[in-house]
């Protein structure tokens, strides 16, 4: 099975998660955190799902799915301990052409959520297409040795530094071969051994005057 990978904006819509369970905890906490609205349908919810009802993070419907139940669903989880509630979700979600994640049976559904590992604006994803998410956890714990706060830190300045130079220069090809130059100077390394010295020199190399890592990672040297 072969997906499309996409990133996909769900913030401020309707996304149902059926279950109530750890997996389906696991999904709504990654739901939340990209902004989604979520609805938990499920008799009963685990700790880190009553927690976030206690906080007014999620809608809980306490019963079991009924046919009907997706209308208004931008997107559907289906995470139960039930074959047949979550074949039957899936089969409401195809009638209604809604995108569904059947976490038991992924190749009912039309999506599968990946392992994410994220630093800042920087994401990672991991997919096994359903087939080991115990594989694609561990990757994703092996990415995380790898790449470590200071990715986040080298979007931040390059996000700042792209912003700067389309609205004040203007000219996005040049600014282009700029930036490559930047990022061919290892940042992320010189991020994480505070060698901002070195970064204000390459800023002023290439883009000239008003480009300093005092602007553009404040919050970073704030905290040193």
């Amino acid at each position: 099975m072969h997906h499309l990978p996409i990133n996909l904006d769900v913030r401020n819509k309707v996304v149902i998660v059926v279950g109530g369970g750890d997996v389906a905890g696991r999904k709504v906490l990654s739901l939340i955190d990209a902004g989604a609205l979520v609805t938990v349908i499920a008799p009963h919810l685990n700790d880190a799902l009553r927690q976030l009802l206690a906080a007014n993070r999620i809608i809980h419907l306490a019963r079991n799915y009924a046919d009907g139940d997706l209308a208004e669903a931008f997107l559907i989880i289906a995470a139960t301990d039930d074959n047949a509630v979550n074949r039957a979700v899936a089969k409401e979600a195809r009638m209604r052409s809604i995108p569904a994640d059947i976490a038991d049976t992924p190749e009912l559904g039309s999506f599968t959520m990946p392992a994410v590992m994220s630093r800042g604006d920087l994401v990672i994803t991991v997919s096994t297409s359903g087939k080991s998410p115990a594989l694609a956890k561990k990757i994703r714990e092996e990415l995380e040795e790898v790449f470590g706060i200071e990715y986040g830190a080298t979007l931040r300045l390059l996000g700042g530094i792209r912003e700067k130079l389309l609205t004040e220069k203007g000219n996005s090809a040049y600014n282009k071969s700029l930036l490559s130059q930047l990022v061919a100077h290892g940042l992320p390394e010189l991020i994480k051994e505070k060698r901002y010295d070195e970064i204000d020199h390459l800023l002023l190399e290439l883009f000239g005057p008003g480009f300093t890592t005092n602007d553009l990672l404040r919050e970073e040297k704030d905290h040193q």
